[in-house]
């Protein structure tokens, strides 16, 4: 055989030598199903961005990030089984876990330290402190996650609930409405609805955002977390999720800016200057608290918890008793402490 001959050949089997450990690869990665709790909006960038940097790849996972139309939703399909892991609501879950006692799904990684949860009020219609309310009609959809914290806000805040008229309104429709003054002042998530009302023309001096954590609602706020029958079977997969995941918020609190990208690429309609104020928002008010920047991010502290549930029992009848906290959130799967710093 000639010496071309032989080249070609060596070649060739280099060439399947190669396609052989990249495919095999790839069918090493495990694929995990990951469910947001929203939109593609700013606050969905350390998901996204571990995504794109090629984190979740590294820890030998595919995963793939779908978006959801509130924060019930991503309970549902956690619990059904139809996704792996999830974002959504702490205190929804511990809701529903009573409800569902068989689907003892938990949250694993705390990354709202403080909720979200808000009234947000024109100041030109009288609305600029909680007790402000009374005389006023506040828009609320009624699955809205903050609306159902408003019991805990009203006692908190010793608000007389009969002089607030409720008005049932649609998400869609909730921000619109208090830009045409429809209603004075509306429930929802502090960095969404500002932001949208900053977008329909509001002046920024003009909104006021009552965040109901800084009111007397000490509750947490979204979390991670996963199907159990998943996380029994697969634990190191879920601890492998987590650590790509906190990769992707430190670089999204190092560089918010470069972070929304990953938001942009994926919703054509999204305007970066508003998911980058958005997302900044998220980062202030609800992710890089006093507590996290002490304690570091992901855990949570086991009598604050306790404590939260004990106020969700004001809006919420237990059905099968009080959990105590150590139920509804595992820390098992977290990535070391160290690592978990600022």
């Amino acid at each position: 055989m000639s010496k071309v001959g032989c080249v070609i050949r060596r070649t060739g089997v280099l060439a399947a030598v190669v396609t052989a450990l990249a495919c095999g690869s790839a069918a090493a990665q495990t694929p995990v199903k990951f469910t947001l709790d929203w939109k593609f909006e700013g606050p969905a960038a350390p998901f996204l961005v571990a995504a794109d940097k090629g984190y979740y790849k590294a820890e030998g996972l595919d995963v793939t990030i779908d978006t959801a139309g509130g924060s019930l939703e991503p309970l549902n399909r956690i619990a059904s089984g139809t996704y792996d892991i999830g974002f959504g609501d702490i205190n929804s879950l511990i809701k529903f876990r009573d409800a569902n006692p068989n689907v003892p799904i938990k949250a694993i990684f705390m990354v709202y330290n403080k909720p979200a949860f808000s009234i947000v009020g024109r100041k030109s219609r009288g609305v600029t402190k909680p007790k402000d309310l009374e005389g006023k009609k506040l828009g609320a959809p009624a699955p809205d996650g903050a609306y159902a914290q408003w019991k805990i806000f009203t006692q908190a805040n010793g608000i007389d609930p009969s002089k607030v008229t409720i008005e049932n309104v649609g998400f869609p429709v909730r921000e619109p409405m208090l830009a045409a003054g429809q209603v004075d002042a509306i429930t929802g998530f502090s960095f969404s609805s500002y932001i949208n009302l900053k977008d329909r023309g509001v002046p920024a001096d003009d909104i006021s955002v009552l965040l109901m954590a800084d009111h007397g609602v000490n509750l947490y706020g979204n979390a991670i977390i996963v199907n159990p029958k998943f996380a029994a079977e697969k634990p190191e997969v879920v601890k492998k999720f987590l650590n790509a995941f906190l990769k992707g918020l430190k670089d999204t609190v190092k560089s918010p800016d470069t972070a929304v990208d990953s938001v942009i690429k994926r919703n054509d309609v999204a305007k970066k200057p508003v998911e980058l104020e958005r997302l900044q928002m998220a980062l202030k008010d609800n992710i890089v608290t006093p507590e996290v920047k002490a304690n570091g991010f992901g855990a949570v502290d086991m009598g604050r918890l306790d404590k939260s549930i004990d106020q969700i029992a004001i809006t919420y009848d237990f059905k099968n008793g009080k959990p105590k906290g150590e139920t509804i959130f595992d820390a098992s799967f977290l990535p070391p402490a160290a690592d978990r710093k600022l």
